[in-house]
């Protein structure tokens, strides 16, 4: 069977490593960011660059959106020259921005008002993994739209894990970055903590990453911190964000994240001194430097 023709929307950190994959694997692509120069790379690799996101719509059968928050997503979404305006009953409508569940809901009310209908279908991984095809994809909404764009899903992943319906995909990436957060701004103020009261930094952190304290994300951000590389992967602001979203779902449903607050403190005190575009990571860095 032929490819369908994609649009991806956001052309950030994930979304042009998105594109890049698709257009590696011989898919049409359609590309829109607000900032046309981020456009111009792949333009050149023979995506086709539109002019709004309505446009990028109505020229594709599947539509990505992948932005940083949710006042971006409406943006590419709604209005005159949103995405919505622009996509026919058939286009199958995918939101994979980490962003909250009401806003996700809100969102696949009006695409069915249009007729279309939206999977929420945000991602793990990094811009290599949405080049190399590794992503993993977690799923909310129908079986028969997932069937529809399972050949992208398949180009961009090595997994799509389809959870429930609107809204599941939204909520599990929310409590995976919660979780990843937390971890993080702890592991800052325990290496705070060795520095600072003298111990052998080399030998004690050795020991704690080796350890049953040594998860997968723990080793990966206490590398790029003991190398000072904060080249972004993931933005500290996105992961502020992300925990704001996470505690907002909580409080909806009487479950106060109390260590999200405490983590999210953490990292609005390292955005206070401009660390804000920086890897999330360099919430370390922040606590060092105090």
């Amino acid at each position: 069977m032929e490819n369908p023709r994609v649009a991806i929307l956001g052309l950030g950190v994930m979304g042009s490593g998105m594109a890049a994959r698709l257009l590696a694997e011989k898919f049409q692509v359609t590309v829109y960011n607000r900032n046309p120069q981020k456009s111009i790379a792949l333009g050149d690799n023979g995506a086709f660059v539109a002019s709004s996101p309505r446009e990028a719509a109505a020229r594709s059968e599947v539509v990505i959106s992948m932005v940083a928050d949710d006042g971006a997503s409406r943006a590419v979404w709604s209005g005159e020259n949103g995405a919505l305006a622009g996509a026919s009953s058939t286009t199958v409508l995918i939101e994979s921005s980490t962003l909250s569940v009401g806003w996700v809901k809100r969102l696949a009310a009006v695409a069915a008002q249009r007729g279309c209908e939206l999977l929420d279908a945000p991602v793990t991984g990094t811009k290599s993994h949405a080049a190399s095809g590794q992503l993993s994809f977690l799923v909310g909404g129908s079986a028969e739209a997932l069937k529809k764009a399972q050949p992208v899903f398949s180009a961009l992943g090595r997994e799509t894990v389809h959870l429930g319906p609107t809204g599941s995909g939204a909520l599990v990436k929310l409590v995976n970055n919660f979780l990843c957060g937390v971890q993080a701004a702890s592991l800052a103020e325990g290496f705070s903590l060795i520095e600072k009261s003298g111990l052998n930094y080399d030998k004690a952190v050795a020991f704690l990453i080796n350890g049953a304290a040594g998860s997968p994300l723990i080793k990966t951000v206490s590398a790029r911190a003991t190398a000072r590389d904060f080249t972004p992967i993931f933005l500290m602001r996105l992961m502020a964000k992300d925990l704001i979203y996470a505690s907002e779902e909580g409080n909806q449903h009487r479950v106060p994240l109390q260590t999200a607050a405490s983590a999210l403190a953490v990292f609005q005190q390292a955005i206070a001194t401009g660390r804000g575009e920086e890897d999330f990571s360099a919430v370390i860095e922040s606590l060092r430097q105090q």
